[in-house]
């Protein structure tokens, strides 16, 4: 797929619900597209095109008083549709229709404490239109995340998806003393399933378990991690008394930037007692993703081919599939066709 073909008529991660405050706008750039989030006084978000069309600067410069903003320009008014409600230059009685001056809207979702944007392909038929739902975390029914980290990758969307979820780079990126010491490489067996829009490996007892792992507590743990599209990955832990869920979401800002945010929820009190601890730890390790694609960004100026490996890219692989076939059901108008098989999976990590 080109650069900077995003997909579209998807939801896309845009940020933690709790950034952005009653009354309070945040200004961020989605797929190349400006964009103004806001939360009214009563706690609803909504997300409109960050550019007035009076004089086009950026909505985010104005005033939100909770229901409308401002723009700080000439005072043209918005509402949380887009609409234009308010035009101060003109004098009384003026015929002027402000329903000429829209702004346009996106459709937007807060759910676990996460705020999702619908990008559509489509700017007059901005509504959902595939059957694609808001990605959840399991077992934490409508609970907000305990902690949130978000980093910038200097990178294309592909490169940070495929980063994350290759399974061979674990033991020579993330070498650390509380996660992989890197001195052994052991024999990966997983088993994969097709699953919504993407591909889940299944439910299984962790292997030579590290650190991070350990401070769960509750007997041996298992895990399941699925992957979706557009760059969502759900990782649940759960010992005989306790769950951990980690999602992971990969938005693209533009062709050369792409934000990776990491949230986790669990249900062991006593790591909320100790949080600002593990957060550093969180943040080391996204943050080791980040720099080996910072380094490859340096092969990637010569345009080379890049290469995948049987079982070890094989994630990747699919990865690329997904997209193809989710591009083609579109322009063909039919229904999407899952390309991933029932498949077991061998590599050394």
């Amino acid at each position: 797929m080109a650069k900077n073909d995003f997909l579209r008529d998807v939801w896309y991660y845009a940020l933690p619900g709790g950034s952005l405050k009653r009354g309070a706008m945040v200004a961020k750039t989605l797929l190349g597209e400006p964009i103004v989030f806001a939360r009214s006084r009563e706690g609803k978000v909504f997300a409109l095109r960050n550019i007035c069309p009076h004089r086009a600067v950026p909505l985010s410069y104005g005033r939100f008083d909770g229901q409308e903003i401002e723009c700080c320009y000439h005072g043209w008014r918005f509402d949380q549709t887009g609409r234009c409600k308010e035009i101060p230059a003109l004098i009384e009685g003026d015929s002027l229709d402000l329903k000429r001056f829209q702004v346009k809207q996106y459709p937007v979702r807060e759910v676990q404490g996460n705020i999702w944007i619908y990008m559509a392909s489509n700017e007059r038929k901005a509504l959902p239109a595939t059957d694609m739902e808001v990605p959840v975390v399991p077992f934490f029914g409508d609970k907000s995340y305990q902690l949130v980290v978000t980093l910038h990758f200097p990178c294309y969307l592909d490169h940070a998806i495929i980063g994350l979820m290759d399974p061979a780079h674990i033991s020579f990126v993330h070498r650390s003393w509380w996660w992989k010491s890197g001195r052994s490489l052991f024999e990966e067996v997983k088993a994969f399933d097709p699953s919504p829009y993407g591909f889940t490996m299944r439910r299984h007892k962790i292997p030579n378990v590290a650190l991070g792992y350990r401070l769960i507590g509750g007997g041996a743990p298992e895990t399941e991690i699925s992957f979706r599209l557009p760059g969502v990955r759900i990782e649940h832990v759960s010992t005989e008394h306790h769950n951990v869920c980690n999602l992971t979401a990969v938005t693209p800002l533009s062709e050369t930037e792409t934000e990776v945010t990491t949230l986790v929820y669990w249900t062991t009190r006593w790591i909320t007692a100790i949080k600002p601890l593990i957060k550093p730890f969180v943040r080391a390790f996204l943050d080791q993703d980040r720099q080996v694609v910072i380094k490859q960004q340096e092969g990637l100026k010569y345009d080379p081919t890049l290469l995948l490996i049987r079982d070890a890219d094989t994630q990747a692989r699919w990865y690329y599939q997904l997209k193809a076939e989710f591009t083609r059901a579109a322009a063909e108008g039919r229904p999407f066709n899952n390309p991933v098989k029932t498949q077991i999976l061998r590599w050394r990590s």
